[in-house]
């Protein structure tokens, strides 16, 4: 396959016009030998061709999805200047584009008025948020669905917090009668819901997460790292849709760029509803802070030294993609739900094999059928294998037996844990492949048989 390169032809356009910025500085001296970073550089093509395409439409593993041509070049352009934007001594443009690029953020939220800022990835968003709240609900516990992203029980670990897991249903969504059941015990401080869990794609409940809210007073968090972008997709469910409409209620959110938003790793967004938490940020770094007397990111911000160029790279790909329901931006999204869609319809009316959840976003979780759940498991991972050696690359995901619910059927559940096969089908380009996807599929189906 051809690497995307047609947009590098305007990179010295963009480095022309940059420079022009700085014409009345005096030259340096310092130069660099080409032929040596040359040959460095083919080293490092060599090198990088180690890797699974994770940018072709044949890769439907894991949640890669490469980042926009804007986004790149922005990216590169910023390089030349390299800003740090954890104060504006380090980056006054790219902070400026931080803030605007959050505050869009925001606004695809419905908030209006929020504190915010771009991270290093949601492990780092999350941990802010759930810093927040540990400090705003002293000594109670965070709760998370079992199926929530591991880290919370990290972050926890690391700030010291409480932390327990709710049960689970069948539809992979944290159960809300387990939740009402821990809460009566009021020590938990903080309920985080998932709108987009890394393995199935479902989203929590969260309207009636917000009913327990009104009741028992816990700070809600909402971790949106992967499907809150969603919110613009007009193809969902009626009750994702509903669910994801209600993120505006939440506490906080983390949502991550660098996942649907088109960006390069790492780019992740933490957002406060109320901007009165800043007041927790409070520190005093004299000599970072001396050219301004505006707010200074930093100062809202546990990391320190930021890249700017995330911000760059955003902001740059808002401006050229809007946000908006309808856009293109949103068609990108509706047509990965839709090849999702439409691989579940194929794995489901295909008797040699097991679906057991309807997709909710873009993410399909899916087995070939066996008679018990230890040799579905073998048959997932064969079928992994041999898909890619057709270059069909997919992910494998263990799930809990006790969730399959009525989908279990006759299977023999030898197993507390069966391991399927999973695809984020997360590029828009999948759709266009959905055809070739499936005729691999059926080709190891049959090997496997």
């Amino acid at each position: 396959m051809k690497l995307e390169s047609g947009s590098l032809t305007v990179l010295h356009d963009m480095v022309d016009r940059l420079e022009q910025g700085f014409v009345d500085l005096p030259d340096t001296d310092r130069t660099y030998d080409v032929e040596s970073l040359r040959a460095v550089l083919l080293e490092v093509a060599e090198r990088m061709q180690d890797n699974f395409p994770y940018q072709h439409p044949l890769y439907a593993g894991q949640m890669l999805k490469p980042p926009h041509p804007v986004a790149r070049l922005a990216y590169m352009l910023s390089l030349w200047i390299n800003p740090n934007n954890h104060a504006l001594d380090g980056g006054r443009a790219s902070s400026s584009m931080e803030k605007e690029a959050v505050a869009a953020l925001a606004g695809l939220l419905g908030w209006k008025t929020h504190l915010g800022h771009l991270t290093s990835g949601g492990t780092m968003a999350n941990l802010e948020a759930l810093w927040v709240a540990g400090r705003l609900q002293l000594g109670k516990t965070i709760v998370a669905s079992e199926q929530s992203h591991y880290t919370h029980g990290r972050i926890t670990e690391v700030l010291g917090l409480p932390f327990q897991t709710v049960e689970c249903d069948s539809t992979a969504r944290m159960n809300v009668n387990a939740l009402a059941h821990l809460l009566k015990r009021g020590d938990i401080g903080t309920v985080v819901a998932t709108a987009g869990t890394t393995g199935t794609g479902s989203v929590d409940p969260i309207g009636e997460i917000l009913k327990l809210k009104e009741r028992y007073g816990f700070r809600f968090h909402i971790d949106a790292a992967y499907g809150g972008y969603f919110i613009l997709a007009r193809n969902l469910r009626e009750e994702t849709r509903k669910s994801l409409g209600l993120l505006s209620e939440a506490d906080s959110v983390v949502i991550d760029p660098h996942k649907h938003g088109l960006q390069p790793y790492g780019c992740g967004c933490v957002l406060f509803r109320d901007p009165a938490v800043g007041a927790l940020y409070k520190h005093d770094s004299p000599y970072t802070y001396f050219s301004s007397t505006e707010l200074h990111l930093g100062e809202i911000s546990l990391e320190c030294s930021r890249p700017g160029a995330a911000a760059v790279a955003l902001w740059a790909t808002q401006r050229l993609l809007p946000m908006t329901r309808g856009g293109d931006f949103a068609a990108g999204l509706e047509r990965s739900r839709e090849a999702a869609l439409q691989l579940h319809s194929r794995l489901r009316n295909d008797h040699r094999f097991l679906t057991f959840l309807d997709p909710e976003l873009d993410i399909e979780v899916w087995a070939p059928l066996a008679g018990r759940v230890s040799e579905v498991s073998r048959r997932s991972r064969e079928m992994f294998t041999r898909a890619a050696a057709r270059n069909l690359h997919l992910a494998l995901f263990s799930y809990p037996t006790r969730l399959l619910g009525e989908a279990a059927g006759e299977l023999e559940v030898d197993e507390e844990q069966i391991t399927c096969l999973r695809s984020c089908l997360m590029k828009p380009e999948h759709l266009d492949w959905i055809d070739r996807i499936w005729q691999i599929l059926q080709y190891t189906a049959e090997e496997i048989s």
